[in-house]
C-alpha cells in the first residue's frame, strides 16, 4: 500500500507543485514555494529563493502540500541544503523563475535549495460510499472510511 500512496502523492504534486515550507524549530510561519520536481531525482526536489528568505539558512524543514482537488495532503520531513551545482540550477531555470531575479542567474540574491526528503505522512482523502453516506446523514465516520493515511519513507 505504501507504494500506491507514494505514487498518489507524487502525481498530485506534479500536477500542482505549490507547497508551504518551514524550518523546524524556528518561530516563523511557513511560506509558499514552488517545488522543482524531477521523476529521476528520487528523494529530493528544489526551490529557487533569495538569500534573505526566511528558509535560506536551511536545516531541518517541513513541506506541507494540499492537492488542487483537496483530496491528497502530505507533510514531508527533510533537510534543506544549498544547491551549488550549476547543472542543477540551469536544469530547472525558466522564465517564471527569472522573473523573480533582476539579473537572472547572475543575480547575487539568487539561492537554490535542495530538499532532501526523509519521510512523510500522506492522506489520500477518497471517502468510501459508506463514509460519504455517514457524513451526509450525520453518523459517526471512522477514519478508514474517508481514505488512506500512511507514514512512508521517501
Amino acid at each position: 500500500m505504501s507504494s500506491d500512496i507514494k505514487k498518489t502523492m507524487w502525481k498530485a504534486m506534479s500536477d500542482s507543485p505549490k507547497v508551504m515550507v518551514s524550518l523546524v524549530g524556528e518561530d516563523v510561519h511557513a511560506e509558499p514555494m514552488y517545488a522543482q520536481l524531477d521523476k529521476e531525482a528520487g528523494g529530493e526536489f528544489w526551490f529557487y529563493t533569495s538569500r534573505d528568505n526566511r528558509i535560506a539558512k536551511g536545516g531541518k524543514a517541513m513541506v506541507h502540500f494540499a492537492s488542487k482537488g483537496h483530496d491528497v495532503f502530505a507533510c514531508i520531513r527533510g533537510m534543506l541544503t544549498v544547491e551549488s551545482r550549476k547543472e542543477i540550477i540551469d536544469k530547472y531555470w525558466s522564465n517564471p523563475v527569472e522573473a523573480w531575479f533582476e539579473k537572472g542567474k547572475e543575480d547575487p540574491s539568487l539561492l537554490m535549495l535542495r530538499f532532501e526528503l526523509e519521510d512523510a505522512e500522506v492522506w489520500d482523502a477518497d471517502p468510501s460510499l459508506k463514509g460519504m453516506f455517514k457524513m451526509l446523514t450525520g453518523k459517526t465516520v471512522k477514519p478508514n472510511e474517508m481514505g488512506e493515511h500512511e507514514k512512508v519513507d521517501l
